[in-house]
């Protein structure tokens, strides 16, 4: 009998200290893990996330690209209309955007976002439309602006019903104003849709974060309808941090250019977006918002600024053209017009209220350092106190930039 307890204590001790090992081994797992989110905002303040929403084929309804600072609280909201056309490498000829993740995935289309945008995405997330109901009525809704009622029938005969005004839709009713589809609307309100949405989202998550990240458990009622290129908890950091955006003040960009009828696999003939000036100017835009972003002291990011573009040369639609690359950086282009000569050399920014730093920035959009004050200037090219400043194109404008001493 003594000899049977000596030998049930010694493997009470066998087990007692295998158990020691298992949780010492677990403590240094977890001492040893690390959180790349964390570490990437000790080195640089900015977040760039890729969103994606699917639709019930698991195929690109939309998609977006959040850039926020997280210092400044600032973010922009990049949308990726699906029928942006360019030569994709990933798929080997010219096609729609969405049809790179359509049929390669959410991995190759980051690579290909990225190429377009001239930035790095370190995350993605991606939700399926039936998942992003469930986010919209665990936020308790999200609050859109319709403009006027919505009464039609889609062509499987469902009626789509939805209110005008500023209004909090649930789950479904978000997945209607989503999909629905008016004959006489353009694919580009159909963007400012999604685009809407996507502010709402950001607006639900900042609303609800005292709930959202109140308990670890609770968080993951949420993150279950979110795929992501992160680990767990690396993927509430994020979240955690977007959670704080000012969402009031958040920008609005999408891709602009021209349409093209391109001749598609299997004869199909679509009209597709092609960027303006081969992809240049968003990028620019992209850049320009960035350090709208970042701005320490809020002076660039406070409110939008308003401007003149001037066409100073003899090339048609110049001044159409730099407007529409100013307005993809999120500034109110109040008109674009030709200047009081078509024979301007150089290209000239007018500062109409005196703010030098956001002048700059003005500038910087088109590699423009030719910044004068409206009270250096004749009355003639600085009579306009409607705007905040004015960009007379020269003939050192290119198109996209400004060479010094050159002429076009």
């Amino acid at each position: 009998m003594k000899k049977l307890r000596n030998e049930q204590k010694g493997i009470i001790f066998i087990v007692l200290i295998v158990v020691v090992i298992l949780v010492l081994s677990l403590f240094f797992v977890n001492s040893l893990k690390t959180n790349k989110v964390k570490e990437a905002l000790e080195y640089d303040s900015l977040v760039r996330l890729l969103f994606v929403v699917q639709d019930e084929n698991t195929d690109v309804l939309f998609s977006d690209v959040i850039i926020y600072d997280t210092s400044t609280k600032k973010a922009a909201a990049i949308n990726l209309p699906g029928y942006t056309g360019a030569i994709f490498q990933s798929l080997g000829r010219t096609d729609r955007l969405d049809q790179v993740y359509n049929e390669l995935g959410i991995e190759s289309y980051r690579v290909e976002v990225q190429k377009m945008l001239g930035i790095t995405i370190p995350y993605t997330s991606v939700v399926a439309l039936d998942n992003f109901i469930k986010l919209c009525d665990m936020f308790g809704g999200m609050r859109v602006f319709i403009p006027s009622p919505i009464d039609c029938v889609s062509e499987e005969g469902e009626r789509w019903l939805l209110p005008s005004g500023a209004v909090n839709l649930d789950g479904d009713k978000i997945a209607v104003y989503l999909r629905y589809r008016d004959e006489e609307e353009t694919e580009e309100s159909i963007q400012d849709r999604y685009q809407n949405v996507m502010g709402a989202f950001l607006t639900g998550l900042h609303d609800q974060s005292f709930k959202i990240f109140n308990r670890d458990q609770n968080f993951r009622m949420y993150a279950d309808c979110i795929v992501t290129n992160l680990a767990d908890y690396e993927e509430e950091t994020l979240y955690a941090e977007l959670s704080d955006i000012d969402t009031e003040s958040i920008i609005k960009q999408t891709i602009t250019g021209s349409l093209r009828n391109v001749d598609l696999r299997g004869g199909e003939v679509q009209q597709l977006l092609f960027p303006l000036n081969n992809g240049e100017f968003i990028k620019e835009a992209v850049k320009q918002t960035t350090y709208m972003l970042m701005s320490s002291d809020g002076s660039i990011s406070n409110r939008i600024y308003v401007l003149e573009i001037q066409n100073g040369t003899k090339t048609q639609g110049l001044a159409r053209r730099t407007a529409t690359l100013y307005q993809n950086a999120s500034y109110d282009v109040l008109s674009a017009v030709n200047a009081d000569s078509n024979d301007y050399a150089e290209t000239i920014i007018i500062d109409h209220i005196g703010n030098e730093s956001v002048a700059k920035q003005v500038g910087e959009l088109i590699r423009c350092t030719n910044i004068k004050q409206a009270e250096e200037m004749e009355e003639g090219a600085a009579r306009d106190s409607m705007v905040d400043f004015t960009v007379i194109l020269g003939r050192d404008f290119n198109g996209a930039y400004v060479i010094p001493g050159a002429s076009y």
